[in-house]
């Protein structure tokens, strides 16, 4: 039966219930002995793996175009008619294999996840899920219909982003404002939609027997290595080693613009009144030059972007109707990535681009681990490797290396990122701390009033050295304008822990760039077969979180940003 199954993944999508049942049927009915374990791993990881990668495919196409009710439909179809039927029997599967007492090879770490999913496994959450998902659309829809009128044109929120490098401040202020408009007009939409995510998450937790929301995923995200208590301390460590750094860049910004105050609209111009980066202006374009940095970077890794150009696995441009953001898809059959994004033509773009780049050279590096579990990477060692190749592949940035700019642009480029990411750390802070507070207040977050107020005290205490005068609507919202709260709870914090790993790999790479690159390769073919701090300390970094290890970071970026302000 297992012969079976197709080996064409995109055949695979056309199967009804009726032809995967017996599938199931057949895996579950086997004898499962130290003899047999191996190949009844290989055959359920093989169905779960088309499972994945037809509803990977399914939602990829609701993203390209929100405004496709046939690819909304077929999803949706997918997501009650397959999905829904196939997780009772992923869980009868989950409980033979824990039955058996038996451990595949290199699956001792996945092992926890199967416990983990089989402890959390409650058959009434099965259609909350789906709707959920759906919810997770219905979000994307409303973001990507978002477009404003500029000087008689229609313009999508990430089409006016150039706008706000402008040198002319009124026009900066005036594209901010319209943008800003636009986003309120959406408010109440948003809010009621809130309700109804908060709602599905919380009945979750209720009927899978958890005290509150986060509890419940903290065990779906796997999270065996660090507690919610963690991630509060670090936020403190933030607060006490990184905001005050953000302080400084805020100042010397203010200083070097020559205004009273600095204004939300001021993050994005040149400090020194320098024309904007425009690395490049179109996707294809975009898609060359990042194969060329990644060449230089290392040619595998080169070679991997290769081959997503020519099977057509990249969809990078801006345009109406585009879900908001930027992601990176793992194709499980196929064990090949997916990469879209919403490129205008910005340095952020670029930065965007080798991030979502690392997460594919994850996907490859460990494509040769046989079972679905030891490739299904937490999101905290996911996202070291694409923060970290942001970091890896910033040498190669000039024409001279195949890339973006002249070696005076390369070091500008090189300096937003770096207070990009000391800016980060902070906002960070914000968004986990918001989350953190509205699971386990949740009568109170019901009312967006309070997630507006909670969310305002959180920015007062980490986002320092911006004046947000007369603009309180504005400010108080932002939890609505940030789409893993609406989409991804909890998934944020993973990119604050990672960018700690991966300011310690760069840190490597200044004293040996190709042994740095090796050892993050190296990192990364092992998949999620080891812990959090093993992966970290595989690929070049320590798993830790304190003030001491921040401000060593901090002092680094601060101390590179001078160092590249000589050559800009």
């Amino acid at each position: 039966m297992f012969n079976t199954l197709p080996e064409d993944p995109k055949v695979f999508m056309e199967w009804g219930w009726d032809q995967i049942e017996p599938v199931y049927r057949k895996l579950d009915e086997r004898a499962l002995t130290a003899a047999t374990i191996d190949e009844w791993m290989l055959d359920w990881s093989r169905l779960a793996d088309l499972l994945s990668e037809t509803g990977a495919w399914l939602q990829i196409l609701t993203t390209l175009d929100t405004s496709d009710e046939q690819a909304e439909k077929r999803f949706h179809t997918f997501l009650e008619t397959i999905d829904e039927a196939s997780q009772p029997w992923e869980q009868r599967l989950r409980q033979k294999l824990l039955a058996s007492g038996l451990t595949p090879r290199d699956f001792a770490i996945p092992l926890r996840g199967i416990k983990a999913a089989a402890e959390t496994f409650c058959e009434a959450n099965i259609p909350l899920f789906t709707e959920e998902q759906k919810l997770v659309n219905n979000f994307d829809s409303l973001i990507g219909a978002q477009t404003v009128q500029w000087n008689g044109e229609e313009r999508t929120l990430p089409q006016m982003r150039p706008l706000l490098q402008s040198h002319d401040r009124a026009e900066r202020e005036r594209a901010w404002r319209l943008v800003s408009d636009r986003q309120l007009a959406d408010r109440e939409a948003l809010s009621q939609m809130w309700q109804q995510f908060l709602r599905l998450r919380v009945q979750q937790a209720q009927n899978a027997g958890y005290p509150d929301y986060r509890a419940f995923q903290w065990l779906q995200l796997k999270r065996f290595d660090y507690t919610p208590q963690d991630c509060l301390a670090f936020g403190d460590a933030i607060e006490q080693t990184v905001v005050p750094a953000v302080i400084r860049l805020s100042e010397q910004r203010r200083q070097h613009l020559g205004v009273e105050s600095l204004r939300p609209w001021d993050l994005d111009v040149d400090p020194l009144h320098r024309p904007p980066l425009r690395p490049f202006s179109q996707g294809s374009e975009l898609e060359a030059k990042s194969e060329a940095i990644f060449r230089q970077v290392d040619p595998q890794l080169g070679e991997y972007l290769g081959i997503m150009r020519r099977e057509g696995r990249l969809d990078l441009d801006n345009r109406k109707n585009k879900a908001p953001g930027g992601y990176q898809a793992d194709l499980a059959a196929s064990r090949r990535p997916f990469i879209f994004m919403n490129a205008v033509g910005l340095h952020d773009d670029v930065q965007t681009m080798l991030h979502e780049g690392g997460h594919a050279f994850h996907c490859f590096e460990a494509a040769h681990l046989p079972y679905g579990g030891q490739r299904e990477f937490t999101n905290e060692i996911a996202e070291v490797a694409s923060m970290a190749m942001e970091l890896l592949a910033a040498p190669y940035l000039t024409a001279a290396s195949g890339g973006f700019y002249s070696e005076a642009e390369a070091a500008r480029a090189r300096i937003e990122h770096l207070d990009d990411m000391l800016r980060f750390w902070p906002y960070m802070a914000v968004v986990d701390g918001f989350q953190h507070w509205v699971y386990t207040h949740a009568d109170e977050a019901a009312d967006p009033a309070a997630c507006d107020a909670a969310w305002g005290q959180l920015w007062t205490r980490f986002m320092a050295g911006v004046d947000w005068s007369g603009l309180e609507a504005e400010r108080v919202t932002g939890w609505q304008r940030k789409q893993h709260i609406f989409t991804d709870p909890f998934y944020y914090i993973d990119y604050g822990l990672a960018q700690v790993g991966a300011v310690q790999i760069w840190r490597n790479a200044l004293t040996d760039q190709a042994a740095a690159v090796r050892q993050y390769r190296q990192g990364l073919a092992l998949g999620a077969t080891r812990t959090l701090p093993e992966l970290f300390a595989a690929a070049g970094g320590k798993w830790s979180f304190d003030v001491a290890t921040l401000r060593e970071l901090v002092d680094l970026i601060e101390s590179t940003i001078e160092q590249l302000e000589q050559v800009s």
